[in-house]
């Protein structure tokens, strides 16, 4: 949290007692926790040799490999366990098994990846992640993942936009519920520790090595002081910032990057946002469903887009690659076709599936199906309306991809908190592929170099002291008692955003939205916090702080990069600029945000020839 607070100090005493938390299997773990009284504060604190952030499907990765090193690791997440967002990712996940296209490997998924990423992504971390993916998926399907398979009993996968085979395993349209209901299975086979409900406000940090975290039960509104040598954040990215995206309202609106931030860590490429094509539109739908995916599996299945002219009109924007062009490329078709009145009086375009046959659409896409029937329309006879959506953000945490460190000692990151496996844009299915592909190797990393002062270790004053300021302050923000309701200030963030750091952008757009950002950060000295600790109002209230120091950087960088690449598109400069091919670094710097670039580093010689084959999708194979 990096909003007003408040100082709060003197002495503590420990009243140890035995309480209790919930490891997987439901029995009592080996973590110690005490109570602790500072005056007029009473809060928990709990001692782990490993503290994971996110109960997604990164997170999760990293706590199983940590226990199957005979490590212990607590994992907190801010929802009810198993309820991550990785459910929301449905199309598939990406592995160059070569079931159905033999001539596929990781080195092309690679390239694949590098191309779609306009070349900006780190190729350690694409390398690591796709020479990784063919034995997780198997490792996956070991532990009981029920993955649609061919008639010879092989992992099935269907073609993805921008790959150049079907690369994409995948279970109907509910791929990321079955990837995270199975590794949560395993986590509790392993007897993993987890608590659920809980917020994290702020990481223990003196700049140069994280101690702990701090946060808050959300159910009880009990203060938590968690204390542990190492620390990973697996809290996911931002996109929930803009006013029409993806994601929950409540998730993905940059914590993790926030904390990591205010801990010393380092931000990477916060300007790339990617803008899916097909989100629902909600002056067709309802409200509650704008902006809400239609998976790219359609599409993947053979799903086409048609304008209110009844033309093909991707035709005209990729005749070879169609509706299965990188993303970028189908959301900014789509934003041509609305713009120049060839969308739907919703706002929208239509996506059509029904020359498919009715029981295959059924089988390959049931959540679709199944979502459009609530809403009346019947998928298999009928086309869906659809239009862009933020989806995912390419940005995030620096790190070493081979360890997962963040440059401050004790803090390592992975999943969409980080930057670096997808560039200027993310490959479609490469999402749940990292996650778990880097989420082994962040927890191999992290069992090497856990000590034995690090099972138990010991709370300091200054620790204590550093906390007990961070409860306070908490509890003077939901005392707050003015005229602005969060909500209200993160709905105009959302509308600020999707203006002026949408899907096209230039100087004079990106400035008005750094001026509107700052009159909207001045009128949270006005806030009213309704209902206190356990409230929304106050959940939002905490969302904000970190929403706007996101914002403000993606906004810098956008501003700053003067090319257009990828996700990111500048009518102003509209072509992409070899000189611009370096990563931007956003850091705190005598309290201020500081930007700088950094070289973008080589790919190795056996991707480096993939990438000169010039392999590429032909999307007429799916006629």
């Amino acid at each position: 949290m990096t909003g007003k607070r408040s100082g709060g100090d003197g002495s503590t005493t420990d009243r140890r007692e035995p309480t209790h938390v919930r490891d997987a299997a439901g029995v009592e773990d080996r973590l110690e926790y005490e109570t602790a009284t500072s005056t007029d504060l009473e809060y928990e604190t709990v001692r782990t040799p490993v503290l994971v952030i996110g109960a997604g499907a990164a997170g999760a990765r990293v706590a199983i490999e940590l226990a199957e090193s005979g490590v212990e690791s607590l994992v907190i997440g801010k929802r009810d366990h198993g309820d991550a967002h990785t459910t929301w990712a449905a199309g598939g996940v990406n592995a160059a098994l070569g079931s159905l296209d033999e001539e596929d490997d990781w080195t092309i998924h690679a390239a694949d990846t590098l191309d779609e990423g306009h070349q900006l992504n780190d190729p350690e971390a694409v390398e690591l992640t796709t020479r990784e993916m063919p034995a997780r998926i198997r490792e996956l399907a070991d532990w009981g993942m029920p993955l649609d398979r061919t008639e010879d009993g092989t992992i099935n996968q269907r073609y993805f936009g921008a790959q150049s085979y079907r690369r994409t395993c995948f279970v109907g349209d509910r791929t990321g519920e079955a990837m995270l209901e199975t590794l949560i299975e395993r986590a509790r086979d392993l007897e993993v520790p987890y608590r659920e409900n809980v917020m994290i406000t702020r990481l223990l940090s003196d700049g140069t090595r994280v101690v702990g975290a701090v946060g808050f039960d959300m159910e009880t509104g009990q203060g938590l002081l968690f204390r542990s040598n190492h620390v990973v954040l697996a809290a996911g990215g931002f996109s929930a910032l803009y006013d029409r995206h993806s994601s929950r309202d409540d998730e993905n609106n940059g914590d993790a990057q926030a904390l990591a931030l205010e801990a010393g860590a380092r931000l990477l490429d916060l300007e790339f946002v990617q803008f899916h094509p097909t989100g629902m539109v909600g002056e067709r739908y309802g409200e509650e469903w704008d902006g809400r995916l239609v998976t790219e599996a359609v599409r993947g299945e053979g799903g086409r887009l048609y304008n209110t002219e009844g033309e093909r009109f991707m035709e005209r924007y990729s005749p070879n690659q169609m509706e299965l062009d990188a993303r970028d490329v189908v959301a900014r078709a789509i934003g041509r076709e609305l713009e120049e009145g060839r969308g739907t009086e919703n706002g929208g375009v239509y996506l059509d599936i029904s020359h498919r046959d009715d029981d295959y659409v059924r089988e390959r896409l049931p959540t679709m199906v199944e979502r459009f029937e609530s809403l009346g329309v019947d998928i298999t006879e009928k086309p869906m309306e659809v239009a862009p959506t933020a989806h995912y953000t390419m940005g995030g945490v620096d790190i070493d991809f081979r360890t997962g460190e963040t440059g401050v000692g004790g803090l390592y990151a992975v999943g969409e908190a980080v930057a670096g496996v997808h560039g200027a844009n993310r490959l479609g299915g490469n999402s749940l592929a990292e996650t778990v592909a880097i989420g082994k190797l962040v927890g191999e990393h992290v069992a090497t170099v856990i000590g034995e002062a690090d099972t138990d270790p010991d709370v300091t004053a200054s620790q204590r002291t550093l906390a007990e300021r961070e409860f306070r302050a908490l509890e003077a923000l939901a005392d707050a008692d003015g005229d602005v309701a969060p909500q209200t200030l993160l709905d105009d963030l959302g509308e600020l955003l999707w203006n002026h750091a949408g899907i096209l952008r230039d100087e004079a757009g990106l400035r008005a939205g750094l001026e509107e950002l700052e009159a909207l950060r001045a009128r949270t000295a006005d806030l009213d916090v309704d209902g206190g600790l356990t409230s929304k109002s106050f959940e939002y209230a905490v969302d904000l702080s970190a929403s706007l120091t996101v914002a403000e950087a993606m906004l810098r960088t956008a501003l700053e990069r003067t090319e257009s690449r990828g996700a990111h598109y500048r009518t102003d400069y509209p072509e992409t600029d070899g000189e611009w091919r370096v990563n931007l670094l956003v850091s705190v710097e005598d309290g201020e945000l500081s930007i700088r670039r950094r070289g973008v580093g080589d790919p190795s010689p056996p991707v480096q020839e993939a990438l000169e084959e010039g392999y590429e999708l032909d999307y007429h194979h799916l006629e």
